[in-house]
């Protein structure tokens, strides 16, 4: 019979060990007059693999000794990094287990090349929807509220209906391969297309009709191919990078090695914003040496699209390779198992979890406070390059920037990791956000002050506007790369599979565009009551600061509650690996074979046999 003990490092063997009786700390009586228990073939328990005591062998009487297994204690060298008993060291380069290097890198390399699409689409959707006919930056509010965001929720449905009856390899092809087909059917037949499918004259006549006010949600009607464009490269970087490579990240890393490389990866992803921004520099000046009569725009939108293509297909290959070659890392096993919940079931548990609500706060104040910068600084970057080639061109230049910016804070957030830990990194994007909007805003109240200033540097009001606004935009999305998106990703690993699926679905699909669609609703209404954004910036820094509170009264809640997660799971994987299993053998009947485990709970009983008296040694 078999006693199963679950202890911490209690059957470890000493560091040194000594020539002694493998028996319960017994009394000096019970260890002389005891019946000596007898070691299955000549051999007892030993660190090394050797017999420790040949002159115990027992008699065979002419019967085989039966073989036993005899399992050691691994907790403490599992607890000590050090390879169990019986296991070779995992080999190792540049000072990282060779299994590790096989995930990182092709994670790596995942992020690099969904960064480098997401880089081209934000500046192209950018582009189509500010510089095209009819419209303007006031389109942007009304189409991430009316259109954005409806879009989004349908996805979160349809993502939690598809993950309850698809595998999770299944998910992800069913997911990205649609975006990699619109984007190249965009480039090579909507946009060539555009003249015939826009339906212009209808919505010059209903602008006659219903005023100047409508402006921007008729260009939603006017130029329906390129905000279907504008919706996809938005739900690109909220799904693809957020639900799909950050959930398949989570799945195949631990918490040491999130902590660990987490916030290396954006180094490969922020190299393809600068080499991106170049790219989009590229084919915008591209199209000025293209002779008269040639739509130099189309020409470049082909090319872009094609690599956003090709680094699609490589996505998946990538994907393929380390489902197929890297081993999954094992997660705790007692976590409570949740069933398969429908989509209001889903958002009524996620709605009841602190910890998901801590975590939706977050990622919708972000949402809401650079929208409030980000659509102001637009207005004005039209203003001073209204031309697509101008605009393009200065948005190339301005991701290569928040590149450089990016990789710089990449380099520093492993250390402010390391020595602050998860709270401080949590609380650094929104108090640079903070400090940047403050500084844009005074500069558009106080620009006329200031002109004077301006001027000696060789700039006017508006092109410092858009510098300014520019630099805060930098250093905010750099901010949120290199630490808050490391943040938010770990604060999902200790939770259970189900939580972690639906809740990142729910937050990162809908609760990104809502933050968005929440700043637009509130400049919507600031533009109404007060005529116009300039009006309005002083209630909208007003706002700001309200937010930001908000956000950092979140982060120092979700801290606390990670905390506590990771201790409940670190001590149950603990326990896991201190659950050993020990056979109890001895002598009955002549013959080796199990006895019952108080046998050895009990030192003081006898033999089973109780035929032979105590024997001195």
């Amino acid at each position: 019979m078999e006693a199963v003990l679950q202890t911490k490092g209690l059957l470890s063997l000493p560091s040194n060990p000594r020539t002694r009786v493998f028996q319960s700390s017994l009394g000096l009586k019970q260890r002389f007059f005891s019946t000596k228990p007898k070691t299955p073939g000549g051999f007892s328990l030993s660190s090394n693999g050797f017999p420790k005591f040949p002159s115990f062998v027992p008699k065979n009487h002419g019967v085989a000794p039966v073989e036993r297994n005899l399992f050691i204690c691994r907790a403490e060298a599992a607890a000590a990094g050090q390879p169990a008993f019986g296991e070779s060291e995992q080999p190792k380069f540049l000072g990282i287990e060779t299994v590790t290097l096989k995930k990182i890198i092709p994670l790596g390399l995942m992020f690099f090349c969904i960064l480098f699409n997401y880089t081209i689409l934000r500046d192209t959707k950018d582009v189509l929807v500010v510089t095209a006919k009819g419209s303007s930056a006031e389109i942007i509010p009304f189409l991430k509220t009316w259109v954005n965001l409806p879009m989004a929720v349908g996805f979160m449905l349809l993502y939690t209906k598809l993950s309850n009856v698809l595998s999770k390899k299944a998910l992800f092809y069913t997911v990205i391969l649609p975006f990699i087909a619109f984007f190249g059917a965009f480039g090579f037949v909507l946009y060539p297309l555009s003249g015939y499918i826009h339906p212009e004259a209808l919505a010059d006549s209903l602008l006659n009709v219903l005023g100047p006010r409508f402006l921007g949600p008729l260009a939603i009607l006017r130029i329906w191919s390129f905000c279907l464009f504008y919706v996809m490269a938005e739900l690109w970087g909220s799904v693809v990078i957020s639900v799909l490579f950050w959930g398949f990240a989570n799945q195949i890393t631990t918490v040491e090695e999130a902590k660990r490389f987490y916030p290396l990866f954006g180094l490969g992803a922020n190299v393809a914003l600068i080499f991106s921004g170049r790219t989009v520099k590229y084919f915008s000046n591209l199209r000025q040496n293209l002779g008269p009569g040639v739509d130099g725009w189309a020409m470049s939108l082909r090319g872009m699209m094609s690599i956003v293509v090709l680094l699609g297909l490589t996505i998946c290959g990538l994907y393929w390779w380390v489902n197929t070659y890297v081993p999954l890392p094992t997660r705790s096993k007692k976590k409570k198992e949740k069933p398969k919940m429908g989509t209001m079931e889903s958002l009524k548990f996620l709605v009841s979890s602190p910890y998901i609500r801590d975590l939706a706060t977050l990622v919708v104040a972000y949402g809401i406070s650079i929208n409030l910068v980000e659509v102001t600084w637009k207005s004005k970057l039209k203003a001073q390059f209204p031309s697509p080639n101008e605009y393009s061109s200065f948005m190339g230049d301005f991701s290569t920037a928040t590149g450089i910016a990016t990789f710089t804070m990449m380099l520093l957030s492993q250390v402010i990791f390391e020595k602050y830990g998860w709270g401080v990194a949590a609380k650094i994007t929104p108090t640079v956000l903070l400090l940047t909007g403050v500084g844009f805003f005074s500069l558009i109240l106080f620009g006329g002050p200031l002109s004077p200033a301006i001027a000696s540097l060789g700039m006017t009001p508006l092109l410092a506007a858009v510098y300014v606004g520019a630099l805060q935009n930098i250093f905010s999305k750099s901010a949120k790369y290199s630490l808050f998106d490391p943040c938010k990703e770990m604060a999902y690993i200790p939770l259970d599979e189900d939580t972690k699926v639906k809740g990142k679905a729910a937050i990162d699909v809908v609760c990104n565009p809502l933050g968005k669609s929440g700043g637009a609703l509130i400049q919507q209404f600031m533009i109404l009551t007060f005529g116009s954004l300039a009006n309005s910036t002083p209630y909208l820094g007003g706002i700001l600061l309200v937010i930001v509170l908000a956000w950092l009264a979140a982060a120092r809640s979700l801290d606390t509650q990670f905390t506590a997660l990771r201790r409940e799971e670190e001590l149950e994987k603990e326990m896991e690996r201190a659950a050993v299993k020990i056979p109890v053998v001895a002598q009955e009947g002549g013959r080796n074979g199990p006895l019952a485990s108080d046998s050895v709970l009990n030192p003081t009983a006898g033999d089973s046999t109780g035929g032979k008296p105590p024997r001195r040694i």
